[in-house]
């Protein structure tokens, strides 16, 4: 296991630095959105958070925390922090994959796909889609987490944004749990998949969900996504732990213990692989778990979005 304290200190100084938590830059990070022609102006903002942006990011860098775990190297973790902010931009660039970097854009388009499909007046603004700071929450790093919160949520309100979507379940409890509380500042803020209206059958698939921690126990959102597979005629099969006593992927230890998220996602796996159907994920990390595992997932939005014709 990692230091914690030499892991939080990397991330909180990456978000001073960058407002985001690898360094990268959200110019660097953030480029779905080109060639999409999507408004500027509208009803809705769509805010993703970045979370599937960095994720080809995540996975590479995972490998490497992966590989010096319970080593000598682990106690010098906290020189990343000074390693300068152009070699981590380059990284970003030339170590994700290509392949990687193109998936995690397919699912926000389909996500606009099905907003689109739906009707939402929704347009997006690049320059205002920021992380949300969630992981300096996840680690306590409290003063970290509000400072971020503060500069993301003035931004918006200066920007008259009043509402959102969101697209991930962590950005989700930040925006509408947590900026309220240590900012002051409230946002209209609804899921993607809390939008979506249109009808479509097909009676043929049977999926099994698996919830995120934050839409199943803390956000009680797990009944939405349910209600519109089953209004598409799609069987879901779920496992014993689901909804709000969902189980933890691992995801957010990954960062300290690699090892520990590995033991955790195991058993998770385990559970969601008895009903032998095929696995939906609703959240970038546990996407990214569950395909480093083997599992036969893909994002909630894609696998709905066949269906937006």
């Amino acid at each position: 296991m990692y230091n914690p304290r030499y892991i939080i200190d990397v991330l909180a100084d990456n978000i001073r630095k960058t407002r985001n938590p690898f360094g990268a830059g959200n110019g660097t990070v953030n480029k779905w959105w080109k060639g999409n022609d999507l408004p500027s102006e509208g009803d809705t903002m769509l805010f993703t958070g970045l979370m599937y942006q960095l994720m080809p990011f995540i996975k590479k860098t995972t490998r490497h925390i992966e590989r010096f775990e319970d080593t000598k190297m682990a106690d010098y973790a906290w020189l990343q922090k000074y390693v300068p902010k152009l070699m981590v931009k380059l990284g970003f660039i030339f170590m994700a994959d290509k392949k990687d970097k193109e998936a995690s854009n397919h699912i926000l388009e389909s996500m606009v796909r099905l907003l689109v499909k739906s009707n939402v007046n929704l347009f997006y603004r690049p320059k205002l889609d920021y992380y949300s700071g969630i992981l300096l929450y996840d680690l306590g790093d409290n003063e970290g987490f509000i400072e971020h919160a503060k500069f993301v949520a003035t931004k918006l309100k200066v920007n008259n944004i009043k509402k959102i979507i969101t697209v991930d379940p962590h950005t989700t409890y930040a925006l509408k749990v947590l900026y309220p509380k240590y900012t002051g500042i409230e946002f209209d803020v609804k899921t993607y998949f809390e939008l979506i209206d249109f009808e479509a059958r097909d009676g043929n698939n049977q999926v099994t969900l698996h919830d995120p921690c934050f839409y199943g126990r803390y956000l009680e959102l797990s009944d939405k996504p349910r209600k519109i597979l089953d209004r598409f005629g799609i069987d879901h099969v779920d496992v014993r732990n689901s909804g709000k006593f969902t189980h933890c992927c691992g995801g957010p230890a990954e960062s300290i213990s690699p090892s520990l998220t590995k033991e955790i996602l195991s058993k998770r796996y385990a559970s969601l692989q008895e009903t032998g159907k095929p696995i939906l994920a609703m959240c970038p990390v546990c996407l990214g778990n569950l395909q480093k595992i083997g599992a036969d997932v893909e994002d909630l939005s894609v696998f709905l979005a066949r269906y937006a014709n």
